[in-house]
């Protein structure tokens, strides 16, 4: 008998044990559901945590996550006191948010400005920002109904209904049996008592109003709903009378020729937008500055008393020069445009920040997404090329995953394949698309003879190539191959030289400038017409309402196709724009805008 109770004792313990740790482990990391276009780099990114530490809570995460699962995310402890992270669960609603993190609904929107009553829902992670750092008061209860401001305290009511001295021999047991309450409620209302054995004698505690009738106080009174707390907290819209806007680039002294050159064609033809929207009535103040080289503080020209008053700032070029810009115009509430770089994670973080070049993950997401559309009926087959082939990797492999979850057909060959063996995996009942996996010049000079002989000796069978944007450099050597094959290429950009608004502009900058720009594909000089355009065109149409408003623009760019969208309800905004590019069998070159 002794054994048997000895056993069940031991269970209990190790019962409460594992129900302790759970608990402990659940407090440790937060829930993040997986979206289209993240990868392992983007989550970290986002979180501020390292790839290796979500894989450790994670196993196998670091060779596949899917759309739709859940991943433990660490809490950083280095951040705790800065900020935390919260993952929303059934039931809860912004207020309850305001009452168990203490911060006003004001706070909480200030730091998800991505955060609105519409998706406010379950699973959703959000950024709950520290008591010290959230400078608005908690939202307090409707009286007769009546919102009442965040920013204006309500009547002050304590939370202990009496104050117990101790006497001796008193216990927490003893005193919470007491005053009909738990330990657990009366420890709450004492947290000096956690991690104590005794309580001393002559000591003052708080005894707490019974969790039922604290609950029943709490539901007779008019709590805010999601919708009314985010429409007292949403921001009354200013309008630009004039709009400030700042250049920070690199344009002399240290800086690589082709490098200053490029730089100077981007603020050519930003200055042509500038000039196009003044014709049309919008004031506009442009300020210029040269960043000089990549190792250059950008201080000086932070430090400058009209940087303050900028409504938006362009730039920078390099890497180094991003974190401190960035971190000035989070400050500032100034919109950041990066026009360059895919590879800085700073946008993950930073909600001023606009990044028009694409991050590889997201971009690649949005071309899976497109091609299974474009080719619901598709046989793939992949061309294996000789060399070249790392900076496509990653987006093969993708593509392959995509095309295996869907159930789409897809063989490999060689680059070096006969015609005859090319006949032998053609599909009478399928598009045959024929992809290799470099997007070098050189690959396309290897295959291109042997499919088009393909294609004269198959006529009757759906052959189409399909491949990358630095195709667009090749164009001119391989045009009527494109066109026999039915080509296609993706590009986050493009133009031809046929279309209306190309030949306008190529026209108007050679006039401004004389001079032709460069031929290399983007042309800068579009681009920065491009994107200087959409915003100042934005600001000055919507004012700071331009994030809310910007689908609604409608411009039709020259280069740059804009389709912004927030990386999470903290961050800043991603350029998520594909277009494929259609050479057809009639001779015409169609541009694919997807919506």
């Amino acid at each position: 008998m002794k054994t048997i109770n000895r056993i069940i004792c031991s269970l209990l313990l190790a019962g409460a044990y594992s129900i302790n740790a759970v608990a402990q482990e659940n407090q440790s990391y937060f829930l993040h559901t997986i979206e289209k276009g993240q990868s392992l780099y983007s989550i970290a990114s986002m979180y501020g945590v390292s790839q290796s530490d979500i894989i450790k809570l994670n196993p196998g995460s670091d060779e596949k996550i899917f759309i739709g699962r859940t991943l433990r995310i660490p809490r950083n402890a280095a951040n705790v006191q800065k900020e935390t992270y919260h993952t929303i669960e059934a039931g809860e609603t912004l207020y309850r948010l305001t009452v168990k993190y203490n911060v006003s609904a004001r706070a909480i929107c200030d730091a998800n400005p991505g955060l609105s009553a519409e998706n406010f829902r379950i699973g959703q992670v959000i950024r709950i920002p520290s008591t010290t750092e959230a400078k608005t008061i908690v939202p307090v209860e409707t009286q007769n109904n009546t919102m009442v401001a965040n920013n204006i305290p309500g009547p002050v009511e304590s939370r202990c209904r009496d104050m117990h001295k101790v006497k001796r021999k008193e216990t927490v047991f003893s005193i919470s049996r007491e005053y009909g309450i738990s330990e657990t409620e009366l420890i709450a209302a004492n947290p000096e008592l956690k991690g104590e054995n005794k309580i001393k004698k002559g000591t003052f505690l708080c005894i707490p109003y019974p969790k039922a009738q604290t609950e029943q106080s709490t539901q007779s009174q008019a709590i805010p709903t999601d919708s009314e707390l985010f429409r007292e907290n949403r921001k009354e819209t200013e309008r630009f009378s004039t709009i400030k806007a700042a250049v920070i680039l690199p344009f002399l002294d240290g800086v690589s020729k082709s490098e200053s050159s490029r730089m100077v064609e981007y603020y050519e033809g930003l200055l042509i937008a500038v000039d196009s929207l003044k014709r049309t009535g919008t004031s506009i103040d442009l300020y210029t500055y040269n960043s000089g080289p990549e190792n250059t503080s950008l201080n000086s020209i932070l430090g400058k008393s009209e940087m303050k008053d900028m409504d938006i700032i362009f730039g920078p070029l390099y890497q180094q020069h991003i974190k401190p810009l960035a971190e000035f115009a989070k400050k500032q509430n100034t919109r950041l445009v990066i026009p360059f770089t895919s590879k800085d994670n700073t946008v993950f973080q930073n909600p001023a920040i606009y990044q028009i070049n694409t991050p590889q993950s997201y971009l690649y997401s949005e071309v899976y997404n497109h091609f299974v559309r474009q080719f619901p009926n598709a046989n793939v087959i992949f061309i294996e090329a000789s060399q070249d082939t790392k900076d496509k990797a990653e987006f093969i492999k993708g593509l392959k995953d995509e095309l295996r979850n869907r159930s789409i057909p897809m063989k490999s060959l060689k680059e070096s394949v006969t015609v005859e063996s090319l006949k032998t995996v053609l599909r009478a009942d399928r598009e045959n698309i024929f992809i290799p996996t470099s997007g070098s010049n050189l690959t396309l000079i290897k295959i291109l003879p042997q499919l088009t002989l393909l294609v004269r000796e198959q006529p009757e069978s759906r052959i189409h190539l399909f491949g990358y944007p630095e195709w667009q450099t090749y164009t001119k050597d391989h045009l009527e191959a494109f066109f026999e094959l039915d080509t296609y290429f993706y590009s986050s950009f493009y133009t031809n030289n046929l279309l209306p608004a190309a030949i306008n502009f190529t026209k108007t900058y050679r006039r401004w400038y004389g001079k032709e720009m460069d031929e290399r594909y983007p042309k800068f000089g579009m681009l920065g017409f491009d994107t200087g355009y959409f915003f100042l065109k934005g600001l000055a149409r919507y004012g700071s309402s331009f994030e809310k408003n910007m689908q609604g623009l409608d411009l039709v760019p020259i280069q740059t196709g804009f389709k912004f969208q927030r990386v999470n309800n903290w961050g800043g905004f991603i350029n998520k724009k594909v277009f494929f590019v259609h050479f057809t069998k009639n001779f015409e070159l169609v541009k694919l805008d997807f919506d």
